[in-house]
């Protein structure tokens, strides 16, 4: 495939996602999924995409970022119809159904281990591009409660940050 056409279905990608992925994400979606690119032609034609700055990269947290530019949208909506429509439907309709599960799996993180005591520790974060936004460690009593609570992290992430943030900030005084 043509470099330049790999380039504008990653615009496309980043234009469709609407939000910041990362490479992790890219991967998945473009090459592990999709046969929309090949893992060496995502890592060959990411970095040339930062280097026009039509994406930009942010890696200011341990994990780096990527998003469109206002000139990588530029970019991509004067050679959009290089892509071919047929790919522009698929990645269209694959992302519209799985956007929400790809910011999850980029925004939650979650893993346990046995303390000495045999006690298990959950450790449940909320991430976002410039930092954590919800670090929290769960003791619990043994095995079977850390594996049910490391299952529902990822539904209910989102409705466990909303409470505590309205019991915290919102509360009464």
């Amino acid at each position: 495939m043509d470099t330049t056409i790999s380039k504008l279905i990653l615009l496309y990608v980043f234009d469709q996602m609407e939000i910041p992925v990362t490479t992790e994400t890219l991967n998945d979606m473009c090459c592990s999924q999709n046969d929309w690119l090949t893992y060496m032609t995502l890592t060959e034609v990411l970095p040339e995409l930062v280097q026009a700055n039509f994406v930009f990269m942010d890696n200011s947290s341990k994990t780096s970022y990527y998003k469109i530019t206002s000139e990588g949208r530029d970019c991509l909506n004067y050679f959009f119809m290089k892509i071919p429509s047929s790919t522009r439907k698929e990645i269209g309709a694959y992302i519209k159904k799985n956007r929400q599960e790809y910011k999850r799996r980029q925004e939650y993180f979650k893993d346990y281990f046995q303390n000495k005591d045999g006690s298990y520790t959950v450790i449940l974060k909320i991430l976002e591009p410039l930092g954590t936004k919800l670090d929290l460690k769960l003791n619990v009593s043994n095995r079977a409660e850390a594996k049910k609570v490391f299952n529902k992290w990822n539904e209910s992430a989102g409705e466990v940050y909303g409470s505590i943030y309205k019991l915290l900030i919102d509360g009464d005084d």
